[in-house]
């Protein structure tokens, strides 16, 4: 499956949050793997970041992430540099963009 996610960086936190996933904890981008993503692209424009992730099950994905210590760690650096923080954990794949349009 495939799920668009929005999110805004705070203006002040581009650059935090740009270097932030250069340096993605491999414990981290492994758990994500193991929970069935085989991929995840973000886009930025200004402030607002564009995901896109496939996955085999998305509200499983989040299950297993949820209550890992990297993971914990990585959505409270996160909640430091984003404006607007979803629980995405607590909205499950409904947190995702509905599609409006494909080819």
């Amino acid at each position: 499956m495939r799920i668009a996610l929005h999110t805004k960086v705070r203006e002040d936190h581009i650059d935090d949050y740009e270097a932030a996933h250069r340096e993605v904890p491999k414990e981290l981008t492994d758990a994500i793997r193991a929970a069935g993503a085989t991929s995840w692209t973000i886009w930025r424009s200004s402030t607002d970041l564009f995901h896109v992730l496939e996955c085999d099950d998305y509200a499983r994905l989040l299950a297993e992430l949820e209550s890992l210590p990297v993971n914990i760690a990585w959505q409270a650096r996160m909640a430091e540099l984003l404006d607007v923080v979803h629980d995405y954990s607590a909205d499950g794949a409904a947190a995702g963009l509905p599609v409006v349009w494909e080819l």
